[in-house]
This record gives C-alpha cells, structure tokens and sequence, in this order.
C-alpha cells in the first residue's frame, strides 16, 4: 500500500509546485479599484467563516462524543429548549448577515464601474486636472480592439496606459456578449452588441498585466487574451507617437475586415481611426448605407415609416453570421439590411450628438447620491406629496428627507 501511496503523493506535490508559479493578481491587484473589491471578497469571506468554521468542528465533535462507544456522553430524550443555545444560534449569524448586508451595500454602490474615480490610491487624491484615459473597447470574433478617441489611434490585443490615470472604458460588442476582465485593474463588466458600458479602473504599478475575456464566445475563446502595458507618461506618449506613425488606418472599410472571426490575432496598432467608428459599431450600421439604431428608434418615435419601410431592404454582402456558420435568424438565409433613410449630414449630426447624461455632473466623492435621476413621487401620481426625495450634487441640500 505505502508503494502505490507515494507516487500519487509525488504527483500531488508537483502539480503543487507548477501552480506555485501562477500570478495571484485577484487577490495581489495593483489597481486601485481591484484592491477594495479584494478587501470586500477577503472580509466577506472571513465574516462567514465565522460561523462556518465553528458548525463543522462542531459536527466533527458530536459524532465524536455521542458515539455508542462513548459511555459518559449524556443521554437526554426529552431535553428541548435552551434560552442561552437559542440566543448564540440566532443572535450571531443575525449580527454577521446585518454586518455582510452593510458591508456589500456600501462596497457595491462605492465599487459601481459607473462611478468616476474619487482617488488614484489609498494615498493619494484625485487631482481636479487629471482627467480620465477615455478607452473605447469593441469586443471581435475573437480579439479586442481599443480606441484611444483623444489621440485618433487604434491597436488591437494591446492596451498600453499611462500609470496612476484613471482609465474610463466604453465598451460593446460586435456580435455576442462578451466579458472584458483585467484581475489587476478592476472587476469584469460585459460588452454587448447594441448596447454601450461603462467601466472605471486605475493601474498603480507599471508592468504588464493579462486582460481576457471571461465568458466563453465561440472556437477562438481561448486566444482572445491581451496584455496592458502599464508605463509611465513619457512611455505612453511615445507609444502614441509610434502608432501615429504607421501606415494603417482604421476606417469603416477596414474595420468591417478586422470585423470577421479569426483566432490568435496578433496585436497590432492603426495610425489613425474614423471618429464615428465607435458610435457606428454600437448603433450596428458600420456597413455602408445600413440603417442606425438611433435613427431607427427616431422614426419609431414619430410614429414609423409607413408603407415605404415594408420594402426599404437591400442585400446585404459582409454578413457575420453566415461567416460564423450560423443560420439567418429571420427572413430565412437571404442576407439583408435596412436602408437607412437620413441624409449623410443628418447621419453625421445624430452620431457626432453627445447623449442627454452627459450633462449630468458626475459624483466624484462624498455621501451616495442620486446620478440625476428623477425625484420619485407617490404611488398615486401626485407631484407635490413626495415619500422620497434624493440629494442632488447641483443643489447641494435635502428637502423632505
């Protein structure tokens, strides 16, 4: 028996020591933001030991002392009510849940990726003249791409930054969700198709750090891994100034190439990028005269386009659903668009549009408040007796708290 043991003890003991070599960047972040989500796993998770710990090696303990075996163990059949056991088996997990409940409100609504940054460190404060890396992100079949709108360059499967700036992501999707996940930054936050999410993060250390997708979205899943290169401003700039310089450039044409599936893409960075790419790639029309998804929710808003939208179609030539495999899911195999109806102009002018929160003030630090939303009025309807009103950051004070 002792000769069949060792082996398997040795290959225990090896699969030990490869793992020994792993990077723990979730529970060793260097970002600021991953750091307290750190805290907030750690503390959780200690708070339900709590109790945790004490069931089992009480378990342990009763099947050991009330075994037949056991001649002093006291037998009571009739024993049913103790105040003192009651009061520790309610009174503490009451307590840990109150705590946890506390805990995980505070911590999510501080950690919303929606919240801009109130500080760079546990040590160092925002500075009101640093304004946020803006990274636009587009999850691909399967690779990543990154649009830096500030300096008109692109790359792909590389996300180099500046160290100690807050970073604030916009991200969607070109065909299926996906999950955008660094450990070391912040926590993952989906990319969907049509839709446009919002995340904030911050690097505290420079070096490089493994970016993945963390839902699995098709055969190229595995290699739709990058690196963010973390440097100081002086590096960052002069990445930006090498990207200036090359000789591809990302517009529509080229974008719709990048677009269709391939695996284990290398990365690569374009001089220059078509400012309204990303706005086209969430309103789902990069193709050439295809219709917007804003504009078709204008139309819808005014009332429809009548009879001429029954027959407003045309073929539509790149399709990356029958490049995938994948059957038309309406109006059988036949590709087809929506043509849309606004004029260039009008198109340029929807797009270029800065969406209506944008005026909203962000939080920056403080109490939790209200992001503009509206105050809320009672369930009858009424808008002078309101049950609740929020803060708001503009007025700076609480009526009917």
């Amino acid at each position: 028996m002792p000769k069949r043991f060792l082996p398997k003890l040795f290959a225990a003991l090896g699969a030990v020591l490869l793992l020994s070599a792993c990077k723990a960047e979730v529970l060793a972040p260097t970002g600021d933001i991953a750091a307290q989500q750190r805290d907030l796993l750690v503390i959780s998770t200690l708070l339900m030991l709590i109790i945790i710990v004490p069931v089992m090696l009480l378990t342990c303990w009763f099947a050991w002392h009330f075994r037949s075996s056991n001649a002093t163990a006291s037998y009571q059949p009739n024993w049913s009510h103790s105040t003192k056991l009651e009061l520790i088996i309610w009174a503490i997990p009451l307590l840990i849940v109150v705590t946890l409940g506390a805990l995980t409100w505070v911590g999510t609504h501080l950690l919303d990726p929606y919240r801009p940054l109130a500080r760079v460190s546990q040590t160092e404060p925002l500075s009101p003249d640093q304004p946020p890396l803006d990274v636009q992100v587009v999850a691909l079949d399967w690779k990543w791409l990154f649009i830096y709108p500030e300096y008109g360059v692109a790359a792909v499967n590389e996300l180099p930054v500046p160290v100690d700036r807050p970073i604030r992501f916009t991200l969607t999707s070109s065909s299926v969700m996906n999950a955008f996940y660094i450990p070391s930054m912040a926590g993952m936050i989906y990319a969907m198709p049509g839709m446009q999410t919002t995340l904030h993060g911050v690097f505290n250390a420079p070096g490089e750090y493994q970016g993945l997708a963390s839902h699995y979205s098709g055969a190229g899943f595995s290699g739709m891994r990058f690196k963010a290169k973390v440097t100081d401003n002086a590096g960052f700039e002069a990445w930006i100034e090498t990207a200036r310089n090359g000789k591809v450039p990302l517009d529509r044409k080229a974008y719709l190439e990048l677009e269709r599936p391939t695996e284990n893409v290398r990365p690569a960075a374009y001089t220059s990028v078509d400012p309204q790419l990303f706005a086209r790639v969430v309103n789902m029309c990069v193709e050439e005269g295809k219709i917007c998804m804003a504009e078709m929710m204008a139309i819808d808003a005014q009332g429809g386009s009548g009879l001429a939208g029954t027959v407003n179609m045309s073929s539509l030539i790149y399709d990356k659903h029958e490049r995938r495999g994948m059957r038309e899911p309406v109006f059988g195999w036949e590709p087809f668009k929506v043509v849309g109806f606004c004029s260039m102009e009008e198109l340029d002018q929807m797009l270029a549009a800065k969406p209506a929160s944008s005026g909203v003030t962000p939080i920056q630090s403080g109490p939790l408040r209200g992001h503009g939303m509206p105050q809320p009025v009672t369930p009858f309807g009424g808008l002078e007796d309101r049950y609740l009103t929020l803060m708001q950051q503009s007025f700076g004070n609480v009526q009917q708290l």
